[in-house]
């Protein structure tokens, strides 16, 4: 059942959305085998991201994790990068049947409506807006703060954001809202003082979530609070 607690918001001005486990989910081997590509073709040698926690993680430290492991200096992070990206968009297949519950008709209904939606998302740049192209998804989004250009997700939101005051999306007294499905995504949205809508789609065990508290919290967005539809 969807705990809804009744923001002080009727609908919100921005929304802001993670992609993994959230948008989509259980894309497949590609994304892990890019960064062990990445990391190959740059430095010739063989990685794992067995024993890395990446759910809820930035790509970048994954990379630094994954490097760390190997004895391998970090230096190389940017050209890393570029070469796992170069591998994921040869290598994705169709991810239409990745998408979560309800996010197809969601989108659709909020871009309908002129809310604007921005990512904010670990995956770095490429990758994330290729995911989301596979899945069908990425023309509903503006634009997006991705893995590469924060040190933290906290710091993603901000940007995001930022980058929607800069541009003319949004006020400075405009109502915001991140949705993810990891614990990282509660704590970057406390962070930053907005309200999370948080869904369960991902990998996160039970219980976490609710120990954060978020404000809402759903079995996946076919369950999506009307507080946050404008009437």
């Amino acid at each position: 059942m969807p705990l809804f607690r009744g923001l002080n918001v009727r609908f919100a001005d921005l929304l802001l959305f993670d992609i993994d486990g959230t948008l989509t989910r259980r894309t497949g081997p590609h994304h892990r085998l890019a960064l062990i590509e990445g990391i190959r073709r740059v430095t010739g040698v063989e990685t794992s991201t067995e024993g890395i926690p990446v759910h809820g993680m930035l790509d970048t430290d994954i990379l630094t994790l994954m490097l760390e492991a190997a004895g391998l200096p970090v230096k190389d992070l940017p050209a890393i990068i570029h070469e796992a990206e170069k591998y994921y968009l040869a290598n994705v297949p169709d991810l239409q049947d990745k998408r979560c519950p309800g996010v197809l008709e969601l989108l659709g209904d909020l871009s309908a409506q002129g809310i604007p939606l921005a990512l904010v998302t670990g995956n770095v740049t490429r990758i994330g807006w290729k995911k989301l192209e596979r899945a069908g998804l990425h023309q509903y989004f503006r634009f997006g703060a991705f893995g590469e250009m924060a040190s933290t997700r906290g710091g993603l939101v901000a940007l995001a954001i930022e980058r929607a005051r800069r541009e003319g999306f949004i006020g400075n007294e405009a109502r915001i809202a991140h949705v993810g499905d990891a614990p990282q995504d509660v704590i970057a949205a406390k962070e930053n003082g907005i309200p999370v809508i948080a869904v369960r789609t991902g990998v996160t065990p039970a219980g976490e979530l609710e120990a954060l508290d978020p404000e809402h919290l759903l079995e996946d967005l076919t369950q999506w609070p009307a507080c946050l539809t404008p009437q």
